[in-house]
This record gives structure tokens, sequence and C-alpha cells, in this order.
């Protein structure tokens, strides 16, 4: 393929949407009418997840085509490691020929390294530009930044770092160097919180219906939660504190970011259809991980449970392109990852992808099918799943807990089957190679080949516990992303 062949590459990512966020997917409270028009002239993912679910190793993961696990980078600490020892996606374009420009939240480590990009613009640079608006779009009022509460600002929607982000994307697309193709990586901050979305969006939802939190017979009470899962919500956005109604409420704030982020979307897509570039540019929608939105008593990330873990994955393909028409508006309900970003990216440039990535090209899973992959995922060396099929076996080493789900039958996680008779066959097996995955990693949790769970979380007391740091206000914060 040569070089004026090779396609155009816009991926666009949220931080910390979860995957059941998109009206034409089901969920009939939202407001997407431009999520809906990816899924409806592309190709939705149903099962994509996040193999290590916080900020800076997913974005690792992306930029590298490898999980968390063969990296080393399960945590907000392993922040420049991974991209300064592989081969990332932006770096590999650049070298074959792509204009690459970053544009928004990247959580690189230092700040400014551009880890193979021509050009990056962080949300720091929307400060810098010294735009008149609430300085910390939300954030001055919070300890933390992982607030959940709703925190409706009257900043106009044009003055917002959410336009911003899209404002610079759309003057790339303007000045880009038309004899090469351009990667756009559009990268949005939000909806992670604090939920602070303009108040007109706010009042759009205010007194709208919105689901309910899902409680399973494992998480009726907090009480009856292994407390090990708990811990990233006591540390973070303490759901079990909060009535029905306030759950409601952080709910509908979460809903007007999402919407607020689909409308400034709409611009750049416009923008892209004036220019006449959606007849030679792939669209990619992800989100880094997803929000426990209140189910099981659960807020934040972190946990591999559905709201964490599930994440939105949409592929639009130019708009005439003919071996791609027999996909278009269609659902695929493989399992797949964020380490298939790189390989995807790389195999429509017409670029050879190294052998070494854990990821598979996304448009060969939707044509071809086959067998589901199994995924270990691992978030902080204490979160631990087995995605095999529609199963999900669970564990974690604070203070252990194991938990077995049918995903096909209980997509919400409801029912426990980790002690049926019925699916004890599954539990050893899933279990099993969960102890051969940690064997080979060396990791401490495997005793004479069984899980060795270490201490119970201190209720309450996150700052004294030390793989949860008390200060979050600076960029080393574990949870931050």
């Amino acid at each position: 393929m040569s070089l004026a062949e090779r396609p155009n590459i816009v991926l666009i990512t949220t931080d910390q949407q979860r995957w059941d966020t998109i009206h034409a997917l089901g969920n009939e409270h939202i407001y997407t009418p431009h999520l809906d028009w990816l899924c409806d002239e592309g190709i939705a993912f149903t099962r994509a997840y996040s193999d290590s679910p916080v900020c800076v190793p997913a974005r690792a993961t992306i930029m590298t085509g490898k999980h968390g696990h063969t990296t080393g980078c399960v945590s907000n600490h392993a922040h420049f490691r991974p991209l300064a020892e592989h081969d990332t996606l932006p770096g590999i374009l650049t070298a074959n020929g792509y204009q690459t420009r970053a544009q928004g939240k990247m959580h690189f480590m230092p700040m400014r390294v551009n880890y193979g990009f021509e050009h990056v613009e962080l949300p720091e640079d929307f400060i810098r530009e010294g735009r008149r608006y609430d300085r910390a779009v939300g954030y001055a009022s919070t300890i933390g930044l992982n607030e959940v509460t709703p925190h409706p600002r009257d900043v106009p929607e044009r003055e917002d770092r959410v336009r911003w982000t899209v404002d610079r994307s759309i003057d790339f697309l303007d000045t880009h160097d038309p004899s090469r193709p351009f990667f756009l990586w559009t990268s949005f901050v939000e909806p992670h919180p604090p939920f602070a979305p303009p108040q007109n969006l706010w009042e759009l939802y205010r007194d709208r219906p919105v689901p309910q939190a899902i409680r399973g017979d494992w998480s009726a009470t907090p009480e009856a939660i292994p407390p090990g899962y708990l811990q990233p919500t006591i540390a973070l956005s303490d759901y079990t504190r909060m009535s029905e109604q306030q759950t409601a409420d952080s709910r509908r704030a979460y809903y007007s970011v999402i919407t607020q982020i689909d409308y400034a979307l709409g611009l750049l897509f416009g923008h892209m259809k004036k220019l006449g570039l959606l007849d030679n540019t792939w669209i990619i929608f992800t989100s880094d991980h997803g929000e426990m939105l209140g189910d099981h008593f659960m807020g934040s990330k972190i946990t591999s449970f559905e709201g964490s873990a599930h994440i939105p994955m949409l592929v639009r393909p130019p708009a005439p392109l003919e071996s791609a028409r027999e996909l278009l508006g269609t659902r695929c309900d493989r399992i797949v990852t964020l380490a298939d970003i790189l390989p995807t990216c790389l195999s429509l440039a017409g670029v050879e992808v190294p052998d070494d990535v854990d990821g598979q090209d996304l448009l060969s899973v939707a044509e071809h099918g086959g067998k589901d992959r199994t995924i270990v995922c691992d978030c902080l060396h204490q979160f631990f799943a087995v995605l095999d099929g529609s199963l999900k076996y669970t564990w974690t080493s604070l203070g252990g807990g194991e938990l077995l789900f049918d995903l096909l039958n209980d997509p919400g996680e409801q029912r426990n089957l980790v002690n049926s008779s019925i699916h004890a066959r599954d539990a050893e097996r899933l279990r099993s190679l969960l102890i051969r995955h940690l064997e080979r990693k060396g990791s401490e949790f495997v005793k004479d080949g069984s899980l060795h769970r270490g201490p119970p979380p201190i209720p309450r007391l996150v700052e004294r516990y030390p793989v949860f740091p008390h200060s979050r206000t600076g960029a080393l914060d574990p949870f931050e992303g």
C-alpha cells in the first residue's frame, strides 16, 4: 500500500465510560445520537474489556498492544516503563509516514514526553491558554478528583474542556499535512469524576429516570461483600454511604457528561464530513475503563466487574469501503480488549504488526469470528479475573474472595456460582488458569499450587494501607486516572 493510498485514522477515547452508556446499544435512558451514528455506520464490539482497568495501564495497553500483565504496568505508579521500553502505536505510524497528533489526556510521564507522536496537546494546555472557565472543571471543591456527587457548573459548553478538546482536534483537521495520511488521537478527560456537567445538560437529566444500581446475592448489603472488593470504592468514591436517590443523581450527572461529549463529537464528525474526510478515515471509539456507578455498592474502577472493566468499542470504516459494507451496523460478541487497537490500526495502515503483541485485528475478529480468547485481568496485583467464553472468575488478594459469573445468563453479575455444584468444574478450571498465570509471574499469592491471600484491608483507614496512598493530589496517585 502506497503512502497516498493509506487511510487516515481517528482514535477517540473517553475516560471512565462504562460499556452500557450508548442508546443504540440498549440504554434507553441516555442521549448519545453521535455514538448511535457510529453504531449504525460501523461495528459495535459488545464484549470489549480493559484488562487492567485504571488509567495508565489502560493507555499503555493502547499504545503498545500488550496487556498490563505483559508489560508489568498494572497501576498508575508504572507511568513510563512500558512506553519507554516498547514500540508504540504512534511511533510505528510516524516511522511509516503518518502525521501523528495526540489531543487531550494522555497521562504520560514525564508529562511532555511524546512517545512517538509528532505533536501532543494536553489538558494542561487548555489551562495555559487562559480560557475563562471554572479553572479545575469542578475540581476546586474536591480533594481527590474522584468524587461522584453531582457538581453542575454554569460554564458555557463552548468554553469547557470537552469543547476545547474537539475544537483543537478540528484545528488539526484544518491544518494537517495533505501529502500524508494522519493518525489523530482525540482523548477526553471526561466523564472521569468529579461529575461536573454544564448546567443545561444537568437540567436535561435532572428529573429523568435512570437504571437502578445492581445488587446481587453476594452484594445485597455492603457487609456481605468480600471487603477487598470494596477498598477502591472506600478510597475513591464511597457509594456505600449514598442513598438510592443520591446514587441515582450521581448516575444522572454521569450521563449528562457523556451526552456533553457526544454532542461535541457531533461537531467533529460534522467537520470531517465538510472536509470530505469521512470517505477516507477510519474512526475508532472506546474508553480506558469503566465506572461502577453504584452497582454492588461500588464506585470507580480497578476491579474486574462489568461496570469497571467492560467498555464500549466502536469501529466505523470510511464511507464507501465496499470490503466492509456487510459489517456496517453489525454487532460482534467476541471478547476483545484494548490491546487490539494497535494491531487494528497498523493493519488498516498497511503496516506490519509486531509479532509480540497481545492484541489482534478487530476487523479480522468481526469478519471471521472464531473461538473467544481467554483473558486474564490484573489490576494493582490485587484484583484478578479470568474471562473465558461467557464465564468470569474473579479473585482478590486483599483478604480473599472468589466469585464466578455466567455473563450470558447473568450480565449484571448478580448470582455467584463459585460454590454451585453444577459449576464446580468451571470454578476449578478457571481458578487453575489463574494459578498457572500467577506462577509464571512469580506471584507471592500462589503457594503450593493454591491461591494464597494477603491481609484484608483496614476498613475506612485508607491512608494507613500502603497500596492506597492518602495523598491523591499529585501525578503519582495510583487512582487519579
